[in-house]
């Protein structure tokens, strides 16, 4: 996205900036530090260029129509509203969230990654609903897109995506926001 190779620390805070709509950590800090240490400690042994097998995100093939919010919102209210509730605000015990919201002032911003409809997709196909095994999703393929479509259709923070992409060829097709090498409008992408 950056056109750069990034660091563990870089990545960290991505998240931080954009899935968690929060601010960076100094990369000094001891919270860094731990969570580098973390990550690296998990990939250790993997192969270089490798994903391992049930990392959480799935490529799922395309549909053959516009993914639609509107079955998505049929998806949602029978599959999501346990836990991330009717309102999209995720569920709390005092303080801490024990579910995520998925839209409104506290959830991801525009700039995370599940804001791409691929993305958002392929994580629910065989995380969601609770207590789906990822190896027996019970979500089809195109729930699975619907429902994406209609949690990212909701309001969000925005996020200032003016430094992604440098080179907009290399910008993922569902990337929703342009410019684009090819004349499909946003609304297409």
């Amino acid at each position: 996205r950056s056109g750069k190779i990034e660091n563990v620390q870089k990545r960290i805070n991505d998240c931080f900036e954009r899935s968690l709509n929060g601010s960076k950590l100094d990369t000094n800090s001891k919270e860094m530090k731990a969570m580098a240490a973390y990550i690296l400690f998990l990939g250790k042994d993997v192969p270089k260029k490798t994903t391992p097998r049930g990392t959480g995100i799935s490529k799922l093939k395309s549909l053959k129509r516009p993914a639609d919010p509107e079955l998505g919102k049929i998806v949602y209210e029978s599959k999501c509203t346990s836990c991330h509730q009717m309102n999209g605000q995720g569920l709390k015990n005092g303080s801490e969230y024990i579910y995520p919201p998925l839209w409104g002032a506290y959830s991801y911003n525009s700039g995370a990654g599940l804001f791409r409809l691929s993305n958002f997709a392929g994580y629910v196909k065989h995380n969601m609903p609770f207590g789906v095994k990822y190896d027996a999703p019970t979500l089809s393929d195109e729930d699975a897109w619907d429902v994406a479509a209609f949690v990212n259709s909701m309001p969000r923070p925005s996020k200032d995506l003016s430094q992604d992409w440098p080179d907009i060829s290399k910008k993922p097709f569902d990337h929703p926001f342009g410019p684009y090498v090819d004349k499909f409008p946003e609304s297409q992408h």
